[in-house]
């Protein structure tokens, strides 16, 4: 069987300027890929010419096994089985729950009222719909308009931004509820995001798209804790950056002598997430300068004995004063990075 989706050295200019520079991708039956990356990066453009919306200047889109974009190949986007799931929702407003789920499909009225009420058991409003979108929270509505995006049972889901709409308060649950209902649905999905926390705790793979080229494909966990550059580590969750010197097996920085993940050598830059350091009370390596506390955990600013800032992320039993000296300590392997000098 053919992978529901495949791009290959997908190419877009616009008025001279080059948007997509030789994007490629595989996405699995079944799987969710987020592509994640600043505004500017490619991602939306990539997204329409999966669509159709857009036609590429070079490269191909294959849709479980059949060519839909290339030089020759120009398939309409009404004929991709597509279905799309807009930032603003674009739902009716004139119509209740029900028949913006059913717009569209073909079938009597019996057979689209019965999908109807399979799209919304999916979803889990089974009680909305005939309600009207004004009717409906935002986060109802934007699951009404996944509904609808499923009713025409797609080959492949495209959301763009599909939560940037929402409260900050909702955003976590609906992602939670959106991740069931694709699951649950079986349906492959590939979804636009600049949100990092978004990309890592929704998607199966993060494709990190930059300056209109595709920089790493992985699994939210290699890509957080294995990035493939300095400029996705540092796009990717937050991170603190030290010059250092790699002899091997280990690096010598600012923090001592430390175990790296890969031999390197000569001038590096050494990654170390907030959560890989670990502070000590009554030693004086740093001085904490500032502190943020989350309830589940919390945010440390020190300063070390040469000016360098770095952030730690503890535990939020941990107790530690503004002002307090402390003793720094990495007891993981860290990853680097070569340094231009």
């Amino acid at each position: 069987m053919p992978n529901p989706l495949e791009i290959a050295h997908l190419s877009k200019t616009y008025q001279g300027t080059s948007v997509l520079r030789d994007v490629s991708l595989s996405v699995r039956a079944g799987q969710i890929v987020a592509l994640l990356g600043p505004s500017g990066c490619g991602k939306t453009t990539t997204l329409r010419l999966i669509a159709g919306f857009e036609w590429p200047d070079s490269g191909t889109i294959v849709i479980n096994g059949r060519e839909v974009a290339s030089e020759s190949v120009r398939v309409p986007a009404e004929d991709r089985r597509v279905g799309m799931v807009f930032q603003e929702y674009a739902l009716f407003p004139h119509l209740s729950a029900a028949d913006n789920i059913t717009f569209g499909l073909k079938g009597s009225s019996r057979e689209k009222q019965t999908r109807a009420a399979e799209m919304l058991a999916l979803v889990a409003l089974p009680d909305v719909a005939d309600r009207m979108p004004y009717n409906l929270s935002g986060g109802q509505q934007q699951r009404i308009a996944l509904a609808r995006a499923l009713a025409p049972q797609p080959d492949i889901l495209l959301l763009d931004e599909p939560f940037s709409n929402l409260d900050a308060a909702l955003r976590g649950q609906v992602r939670t509820e959106v991740r069931s209902i694709l699951k649950q649905a079986g349906i492959t999905c590939v979804f636009v995001t600049h949100d990092q926390e978004e990309a890592l705790s929704l998607a199966d793979e993060v494709a990190v798209m930059m300056n209109g080229r595709v920089a790493q494909i992985a699994t939210p966990q290699q890509l957080y804790h294995y990035p493939a550059s300095q400029e996705v580590a540092a796009f990717v969750g937050e991170a603190n950056f030290l010059p250092g010197e790699a002899h091997g097996e280990t690096v010598e920085c600012v923090l001592g002598r430390l175990p790296l993940d890969k031999p390197a050598y000569g001038a590096v830059t050494v990654l170390i997430r907030p959560e890989w350091l670990r502070l000590s009370h009554g030693d004086s390596q740093a001085v904490i300068t500032w502190r943020e506390f989350y309830g589940h955990d919390q945010r440390i600013g020190i300063r070390l004995a040469d000016g360098t800032t770095l952030v730690v992320r503890s535990d939020a039993s941990d107790d530690y004063a503004v002002g307090e000296s402390v003793g720094v300590h990495v007891p993981v392997t860290v990853r680097s990075f070569p340094r231009e000098i």
